[in-house]
């Protein structure tokens, strides 16, 4: 297995990270990478197959996990019930019951929500240059997924302020105070999500919130503790990559050499959605703990050994995709792994992909002359793969 050396804090990486995948992936399928000291899956055809595999999963193995450090126990304790941590059975009970209130109708019936939403937020736009991503991308999702649940969407900046802090805990450059902020953020949220669940106990709606706590199957039903868990993980994964997913998607519409309308008709939206996905996916490395000696790609695999898999590498492997860093929607190949695959598929991928459908063309059919204001940058927040702000002008 080759060994590469790559900062991800790197300016230059974090703006392209694609040169460094092409690099690592036409030594094969698996390399090294030094600054994580991991084996890095970087095939379309390894990742979506190890994302699949049983053999491996997101839950740590109990021999080795490493002491919590106290100041970082309230933080621990919730992702240890959170579904996005857990393997089956828990994980098979937990995704279980939420998908039982997270229905394709609920999700559906937001569409017109979606819709009025995204005029109101484009009639508020300022007459000169303005960040796209403060006053549209971020609004949208965090606005709906707050309806969704039911929780009041005048609450959005501060929710928005405490997903940022708790999910900057898998940023590379996590730090001390990264990780006081995380901890404070989580205690706050879960405070305020087990206010709003004892108000639903006693006066249910017809919001995700109270079908959680409805939710039963075969006598099982969430724990108070795990209602709050699941409540925070959809809303902050509601929402942090649907951000990105407009962001980089705006940002590559308005950077192409062709008119974006046509690409945003009705028959088109969706393949350019898949293909916006899949060309700079919000997501970029998403680890895997091995539960049983395994060789994978002719290397030899322990229980307890971590592989990265890296969705931003999959999505333009040339085997997989022709011409794989050009824009190209209807496109032959596999399915993108933007929200990844196997059990841990992401349970939010259909309402981001109906924000985006929604959204995108609204935007572009009400500013057909939005160009960029100035050069866009992203935020050094890897394994997040998302803009720090978006400069435009109608």
């Amino acid at each position: 297995m080759e060994i590469f050396s790559q900062d991800p804090t790197e300016a230059e990486f974090v703006n392209d990270p694609y040169p460094f995948y092409h690099r690592t992936r036409a030594q094969g399928p698996l390399f090294l990478w030094r600054e994580y000291n991991l084996p890095c899956a970087t095939s379309h055809a390894l990742v979506n197959a190890l994302l699949r595999d049983r053999r491996l999963g997101r839950e740590i193995p109990p021999e080795r996990r490493a002491p919590v450090a106290d100041h970082l126990r309230p933080f621990m304790d919730f992702e240890s019930r959170s579904m996005l941590e857990l393997e089956a059975p828990a994980h098979t009970r937990l995704r279980g019951l939420v998908v039982r209130a997270f229905t394709s109708r609920r999700i559906n019936a937001l569409a017109p929500d979606i819709e009025t939403l995204a005029h109101q937020l484009i009639d508020a736009f300022p007459a000169g240059p303005f960040d796209l991503l403060t006053a549209f991308a971020e609004k949208i999702p965090v606005i709906i997924i707050a309806r969704l649940l039911g929780v009041p969407e005048d609450m959005s900046d501060q929710l928005l302020k405490w997903s940022h802090d708790m999910v900057a805990m898998y940023q590379a450059n996590r730090n001390r105070d990264t990780e006081t902020r995380a901890v404070a953020a989580t205690q706050a949220f879960s405070e305020f999500m087990a206010g709003y669940i004892e108000q639903r106990r006693k006066a249910p709606r017809d919001d995700l919130l109270s079908a959680l706590i409805r939710a039963e199957e075969e006598g099982e039903k969430l724990s108070r503790d795990e209602l709050i868990t699941t409540a925070i993980l959809l809303l902050n994964a509601g929402h942090e990559a649907t951000v990105h997913a407009i962001g980089n998607g705006v940002k590559c519409l308005l950077e192409l050499d062709q008119p974006p309308a046509p690409l945003l008709s009705a028959e088109n939206i969706a393949a350019t959605a898949e293909e916006l996905l899949r060309l700079d996916p919000p997501l970029h490395m998403f680890t895997r703990h091995v539960y049983e000696d395994i060789e994978i790609s002719g290397h030899k695999f322990t229980r307890g050994d971590e592989i990265a898999l890296l969705l931003g590498a999959a999505n333009r492997d040339p085997a997989a995709y022709d011409d794989p860093d050009s824009f190209k929607p209807r496109r032959d190949g596999p399915a993108n792994l933007a929200f990844g695959a196997g059990a841990h598929f992401c349970i939010g991928a259909p309402l981001a992909r109906l924000e985006m459908t929604i959204a995108l063309p609204i935007l572009f059919a009400r500013l057909p002359h939005l160009k960029l204001a100035a050069q866009p940058e992203y935020a050094d927040r890897y394994h997040f793969h998302g803009l720090t702000r978006l400069m435009v002008s109608a």
